[in-house]
C-alpha cells in the first residue's frame, strides 16, 4: 500500500484516542450545558490509577481499565455533588473559573504524590509490536485503540439516543421544571450523566498513557485538544465529536509526516477553518 495509508492509520488511531478522551465532555457540555474544564483531570486520574495498579501492585493492564473508569466516575460524582450542581444555572465564566481551578489543584496534587517525571508503563506482550500488512507495519496497540473506541461509540450512541435514560437526560436539559413535573429525578440523573462523562474520561486517560505519556501537566496539555474536538464537532453531537476527532487526528499526523515545520500549529489551522465554515460545528445542534 502507498505510505499515505500508514499516515491514515496512525491518524485514525490518534483520532480515536482524542475521541475517547473528549466524548465525556461532549456528553456533559453538549447535553447539560455545563462548561467542565476539569474533564482532563478525570482522564489524568484514570491514567495514574492504571500506572499505580500496574507498577505497584502488579495488576494486568486490562484489569486496571474498569478501575480507571470507576475512579473517574466517582471523582466526577463527588465534585458534582460538592461544587458543580451549585453552578448549573450560573454563567459560563463562573463555571470556567471553578473548573479551571480544579485543574490546577489536580496538577499540584499529582506533582506532590507522583513527582513531575513521566510515569513508566509496560504494555502486555500481546499489545506490543506490529502486524505487517501489504507493506505497512500496523501497531497492535493502535489497532486495539481503534476497535475499543468504535465499540464505546456504538454503546454510547445507543445509550443516549435510543434508551429511556437518554430521553430523560435530554428532557431534563431542555426543561428542568417540566421534567421534575413528570416525575424525573433530575438531580440523580445529572449525577449519573457526570459519572458517565468522568468515567469515560478516566478510561480514555488510562488508554492514552502508552501513546501520550503521563505527567502532572496532562490535565492542562490535552484539555486544549479535547476542547478543539468538541468545538469542531459541535455541541450535543457524539457523532460530531467522532468526526472531528478523526479529522484532527489525521490532520495532525499528516502534518508531522509531511510538514514538520507546521505540525505544531496545523491542528489549530484546521480548527480555524472548520469554525469559520461551520460556526456551530460539524454536527452542532445549536
Amino acid at each position: 500500500m502507498p505510505p499515505v495509508f500508514g499516515v491514515l492509520f496512525d491518524g485514525i488511531a490518534y483520532g480515536m484516542l482524542l475521541f475517547l478522551m473528549s466524548v465525556g465532555l461532549s456528553v456533559t457540555l453538549g447535553m447539560m450545558n455545563f462548561v467542565n474544564l476539569a474533564h482532563c483531570s478525570f482522564a489524568m486520574l484514570g491514567g495514574y490509577v492504571t500506572v499505580t495498579l500496574m507498577n505497584a501492585l502488579g495488576w494486568p493492564f486490562f484489569a486496571t481499565l474498569p478501575v480507571a473508569f470507576i475512579a473517574g466516575a466517582v471523582a466526577s460524582i463527588v465534585l458534582e455533588r460538592l461544587f458543580f450542581r451549585r453552578f448549573y444555572n450560573s454563567n459560563e465564566l463562573n463555571q470556567c473559573l471553578l473548573t479551571i481551578g480544579i485543574v490546577f489543584v489536580s496538577i499540584a496534587a499529582a506533582a506532590y504524590i507522583y513527582g513531575t517525571d513521566q510515569q513508566p508503563m509496560q504494555l502486555p506482550p500481546y499489545l506490543q509490536g506490529s502486524i505487517h500488512f501489504r507493506g505497512l507495519d500496523l501497531a497492535v496497540y493502535r489497532l486495539f485503540l481503534i476497535a475499543a473506541a468504535a465499540l464505546i461509540t456504538i454503546v454510547l450512541v445507543v445509550t443516549l439516543e435510543w434508551t429511556r435514560f437518554g430521553a430523560q437526560v435530554r428532557a431534563a436539559v431542555n426543561n428542568q421544571r417540566m421534567a421534575r413535573g413528570l416525575g424525573i429525578d433530575v438531580d440523580t440523573l445529572f449525577g449519573f450523566t457526570f459519572a458517565l462523562g468522568g468515567g469515560l474520561a478516566g478510561l480514555g486517560g488510562a488508554l492514552a498513557i502508552a501513546m501520550l505519556g503521563l505527567d502532572p501537566s496532562f490535565a492542562l496539555t490535552y484539555l486544549i485538544y479535547v476542547l478543539i474536538v468538541v468545538s469542531v464537532g459541535g455541541l450535543g453531537s457524539i457523532a460530531g465529536s467522532f468526526a472531528a476527532a478523526m479529522l484532527l487526528g489525521v490532520a495532525d499526523m499528516a502534518g508531522e509526516y509531511y510538514i514538520p515545520a507546521l505540525s505544531s500549529v496545523l491542528i489549530y489551522l484546521v480548527m480555524l477553518v472548520m469554525i469559520m465554515w461551520r460556526p456551530s460545528g460539524l454536527f452542532g445542534r445549536r
